[in-house]
């Protein structure tokens, strides 16, 4: 009987922690480091808001799409865009576009991580941007062309003074861009997860 309780106690206790162990896992949020020449940047991803978005960019992330591309659009008190030229202002080619993600209830504020796309609500592939000042006018208010807005899935947890940097170089023209080009070439050497 003493065994039998005992057997029972440690199998209840195993299970309890098997549960715990699973749960925060579940709620972990995943981490990537961004590894560029002006310094590291770290950003937490939200899966849970935007499971779509955050899959496809860990994609191009463990393919090591990201390797080697630049920040070619800066704009200062906007945003810093990249993700989809390499250091020759040649475009890389994607995977296919993603569902439009921005309904899901995350603002385009300072320091979120968003996607970059064409007027074309569901055009977002590679390219991302990081916001440098809250962009409500960005957000989603409703699903058609002018009101879809730009689909947040994570924010900057470290390196915000990198940001801030690169926001604030100097940029003219470059390669097929007439302007907000970094005069001097901002580079993701790495991107990768950070294992947690």
């Amino acid at each position: 009987m003493i065994k039998q309780f005992i057997k029972t106690s440690v199998i209840v206790v195993v299970a309890t922690m098997f549960i715990f162990s699973a749960s925060v896992n579940a709620n972990q949020q995943i981490q990537v480091l961004m590894t560029t020449n002006m310094g590291e940047i770290t950003l937490a991803l939200d899966a849970k808001k935007s499971p779509i978005t955050v899959k496809n960019f860990l994609r191009y992330i463990d393919e090591g799409y990201y390797d080697g591309t630049i920040y070619h659009r800066v704009i200062p008190d906007f945003m810093i865009q990249g993700g989809g030229f390499d250091q020759t202002y040649k475009e890389k080619s994607t995977h296919d576009n993603i569902t439009n993600e921005a309904d899901n209830g995350l603002k385009n504020e300072r320091g979120t991580i968003a996607m970059a796309r064409t007027n074309a609500p569901h055009s977002a592939s590679a390219q991302f941007f990081i916001n440098v000042v809250d962009n409500n006018f960005l957000n989603h208010t409703q699903k058609n062309s002018r009101g879809w807005g730009y689909a947040v899935f994570g924010k900057v947890i470290k390196g915000m003074n990198v940001v801030d940097r690169i926001q604030k170089m100097k940029t003219s023209r470059g390669g097929p861009f007439p302007s907000n080009v970094p005069k001097k070439m901002v580079i993701i050497e790495k991107m990768s997860r950070i294992e947690q």
